[in-house]
């Protein structure tokens, strides 16, 4: 092979042609809007006219990025799943407050998020999780991959919670985690509902005394 060959083959370095940088700048334009729309409406009721409205980009952009809504919607739940897992090592990694402190923190947060938007978006995969019967096959597999592995972070925290004595040591951390994400995604439901983040702070106080009730109580 001649070195003008190897040349042309090379990469080019310093920022990617302008071509490639749209494309992409336009891909994720695309995404950020569709978190917001999907996370109102979730993925059956979401109009694509809808999300390129949000960013003034003609629909021919939206196929050039996506074949297909199916293909976009995938997408954004991947792109949810990753926000909402850095979201929860943010609070649950923080070693300067108790494990259970930690998730009081989030509940917290996340009530503060809902009502930053006056409680019009909801938990994306709450949303999903609720369409999920009518949605197409690939959705329900990726919804568990993301609940398996939201279930993970809080067993982890759950494990140290045990650990340092504020769980019993009978606690089988990882189906709490389950269940604490089953009353949750209810209770981001009802405080749509209503409008208020007292189902978020309810659901949190039961659910922590009732994990760490004295079993002789």
């Amino acid at each position: 092979m001649s070195g003008e060959t190897v040349s042309r083959l090379k990469p080019r370095r310093g920022r990617p042609p302008k071509d490639e940088r749209d494309f992409t700048d336009t891909r994720q334009a695309l995404i950020r809007s569709g978190l917001e729309v999907l996370t109102e409406t979730g993925y059956l009721s979401a109009g694509i006219d809808r999300v390129i409205k949000n960013i003034a980009v003609p629909k021919g952009s939206f196929y050039h990025c996506f074949k297909s809504k199916q293909e976009f919607g995938m997408a954004v739940l991947d792109a949810y799943g990753d926000f909402f897992a850095h979201k929860l090592d943010k609070f649950l990694s923080n070693r300067q407050l108790a494990p259970l402190e930690r998730i009081d923190a989030f509940v917290h947060h996340a009530g503060q998020g809902m009502a930053k938007y006056a409680f019009r978006r909801g938990c994306l995969v709450g949303n999903l999780l609720q369409e999920a019967p009518l949605l197409p096959q690939e959705f329900p597999a990726r919804l568990k991959e993301i609940l398996a592995d939201w279930e993970t972070r809080i067993a982890h925290c759950l494990d140290e919670a045990i650990a340092c004595g504020e769980l019993p040591p009978a606690s089988v951390s990882h189906e709490l985690a389950k269940v604490f994400w089953s009353g949750w995604e209810g209770a981001v439901m009802r405080a749509r509902l209503f409008c208020s983040t007292e189902p978020l702070d309810t659901y949190w106080a039961f659910f922590r005394h009732s994990i760490t009730i004295s079993p002789a109580a």
